[in-house]
């Protein structure tokens, strides 16, 4: 059942007011919204806290991860929860986060109009030891951007990991399919617009013409 609070009535008609005229939709009656980009998300989330209130989740979700539920592959911004004590000072509150939600839609919006662009930001992150999905992006990114040899490199990376739980079994699994294609970048470009089709699906996203380009 949605949470029908007082806090959470006034962080949905904050959101409203910042974020649908922008084109983002609310999923279902929750505190996350979506802003569709056919092969990427861009994911806003008002964060529940353990007393009324809230906090604010901005980020980017790949979609060729192929999953059920929303994740945030890039951080735009974290706003620690604050709490519901009076309506006038939640309201207050609730309208920042709503603005600053939707400065960071825009900015991300900005940093990854086309695939290419968001290709080179990832392969220009820095490698952080032990985030497996990590390397599995930036070979991705790297094979699109017709860069076999640093693509098997990422690929290489992941496989080298130990496999401790049953969704990096999946990940490698996968990654051992886009390393042994690598240097064909149309094969590549099929498999993402596949994959993307299926999460989209998943998440009860409608079906959209994609341009992996």
């Amino acid at each position: 059942m949605a949470d029908r609070s007082p806090a959470s009535q006034i962080i949905t008609l904050a959101a409203r007011e910042c974020l649908e005229s922008l084109g983002l939709t609310q999923r279902g009656r929750s505190r996350l919204w979506v802003d569709d980009h056919g092969w990427w998300l861009g994911v806003v989330e008002f964060t529940p806290s353990r007393t009324a209130g809230s906090g604010l989740h901005v980020g980017a979700m790949w979609l060729w991860h192929d999953v059920d539920h929303l994740a945030f592959h890039v951080d735009a911004v974290r706003v620690g929860p604050e709490p519901f004590r009076t309506e006038n000072q939640f309201t207050r509150l609730a309208f920042d986060l709503g603005r600053q939600a939707a400065a960071n839609v825009a900015a991300l919006r900005e940093r990854f109009p086309s695939l290419p662009d968001a290709a080179r930001y990832i392969t220009s992150r820095p490698v952080r030891r032990g985030f497996l999905q990590d390397g599995f992006d930036a070979g991705i990114a790297s094979a699109l951007a017709g860069d076999p040899a640093t693509a098997r490199c990422h690929f290489e990376r992941v496989l080298r990991e130990e496999p401790l739980a049953p969704w990096m079994v999946d990940v490698q699994g996968k990654t051992r399919e886009l390393y042994a294609m690598a240097a064909d970048r149309d094969a590549v470009a099929a498999w993402v617009t596949r994959v993307v089709g299926s999460s989209r699906s998943k998440l009860g996203l409608e079906p959209v013409p994609l341009a992996i380009s």
